[in-house]
């Protein structure tokens, strides 16, 4: 119940007592028509990952889950945070919702404007080199560039994208200075990186994973905190000489901000449920990430904590958006 209702008059008790009735019966009858979920270009990781989830969603929900993409940028944001907050107007994205705040203007505040769901997804990058840089460890790399300051470079893609900031964290924690050379396109990024033109990228397990097994590309750490199972036998940066670098992609589940509690905690059941299912995880995991499945709340302070320590090595590096 909830504080202004205790030690209150038998009036008022019961009138908070039918306030909670209807909020129970709202979260029994949810949902009564098809849901949407918004979500990035077709094609996208979070446009993959929401499909899946789409489809396992739909029978438990009772109701047809309906997948759309708005394409990438700020719309899909937008789009939900302009939403009823209804509980059917849905949002699955990724880091760029929130990170993308600290270089524009979006319209939407990532924490104000919406209800955080559950943490569904994480994909972290791997620290992938050509051949011919004579490192064999993290360690290794670390005396290198320190020896060499701004001789060294890596390959990234757009400002604030996961493999920029894997790499500004990279730097601002182990004090070494790699120049960026910056890319619109992956496959100019892979290009350049298999033909020795760039030395270092933070790229995800699906863009390199083929050429790792080749030999054509050598690893030498993964960005989780811990190693990852999407890249077995490779020891995290942190445990291989950056003390506390985790540079994670992430992927939310969010409703508009004010959806009711009851439709937030339903939706937040259903959601990690279908995750821990094996043909959800599989599915998934092929596609390069790892399902998580967290509490509403642990989300909301996720948010926060990478808004805070993403954007302190943002400002200390002067990195401005494009």
């Amino acid at each position: 119940m909830p504080a202004a209702c205790r030690n209150s008059p038998w009036s008022i008790i019961a009138y908070c007592m039918t306030l909670l009735i209807a909020g129970a019966a709202l979260a029994q009858e949810f949902p009564v028509k098809p849901l949407r979920i918004v979500t990035t270009g077709i094609g996208s990781g979070s446009d993959i990952a929401a499909r899946v989830i789409a489809q396992a969603l739909t029978g438990p929900l009772g109701q047809q889950v309906i997948v759309d993409p708005r394409g990438n940028g700020i719309v899909p944001g937008q789009t939900v945070a302009q939403a009823a907050a209804d509980g059917y107007t849905l949002l699955i994205n990724g880091t760029s919702l929130w990170i993308g705040t600290l270089f524009q203007n979006t319209g939407y505040d990532p924490i104000k404007d919406f209800s955080a769901i559950s943490w569904i997804l994480k994909q972290p990058n791997v620290l992938a080199m050509h051949p011919s840089l004579p490192v064999k460890s993290v360690r290794e790399l670390l005396a290198l560039a320190k020896s060499r300051p701004g001789e060294l470079n890596y390959a990234s893609s757009a400002t604030g994208s996961s493999s920029h900031l894997a790499a500004e964290l990279f730097k601002a924690l182990s004090g070494t200075n790699i120049t960026r050379i910056s890319y619109t396109a992956g496959a100019s990024q892979i290009a350049d990186l298999l033909g020795g033109h760039v030395q270092l990228m933070f790229a995800t397990s699906a863009l390199v994973s083929s050429h790792l097994k080749s030999g054509r590309l050598k690893a030498l750490g993964v960005t989780s905190l811990e190693s990852s199972a999407l890249l077995p036998g490779l020891p995290s940066i942190a445990s291989a000489g950056v003390p506390g670098y985790e540079s994670v992609g992430m992927t939310g589940f969010f409703a508009p901000a004010k959806t009711p509690s009851s439709i937030v905690n339903r939706l937040n059941q259903e959601v990690v449920r279908v995750l821990r299912l094996p043909d959800v995880k599989e599915k998934l995991f092929n596609a390069g990430v790892e399902t998580v499945g967290s509490s509403p709340e642990e989300l909301a302070n996720k948010i926060k904590s990478e808004l805070a320590r993403l954007g302190k090595v943002i400002k200390d590096a002067g990195i401005k958006g494009e």
